[in-house]
């Protein structure tokens, strides 16, 4: 199946965190975008991989972990192929940053 897609603002958001990631590590920030690659083609083989939490969005998005860093991935499961519409540090407030999807 073809991989999950970012939308702008994602793309901007793993940018934004790779560049926050560097200041501490190369190897790390270059460890979060193979992370976030790895979860882009398994949200498109399995869309329904993330979790729902209807407490903060509509029941169409759910969020999934980046393996390794505290970062969410909230996309819409029901686009085909799924797409990424936030790349968020989980210690946000994420109620507040979804309320308008």
């Amino acid at each position: 199946m073809t991989a999950a897609t970012l939308s702008p603002t994602a793309t901007r958001e793993v940018e934004a965190a790779a560049r926050w990631i560097r200041r501490d590590s190369q190897a790390a920030a270059r460890r979060f975008r193979d992370v976030v690659s790895n979860a882009l083609e398994l949200l498109g083989d399995y869309p329904e991989a993330g979790v729902r939490r209807e407490e903060m969005a509509p029941e169409r998005y759910r969020l999934l972990l980046l393996q390794g860093f505290p970062y969410l991935m909230v996309y819409d499961a029901v686009h085909r192929p799924p797409r990424v519409l936030r790349i968020i540090h989980a210690a946000r407030d994420l109620p507040e940053l979804l309320r308008d999807l």
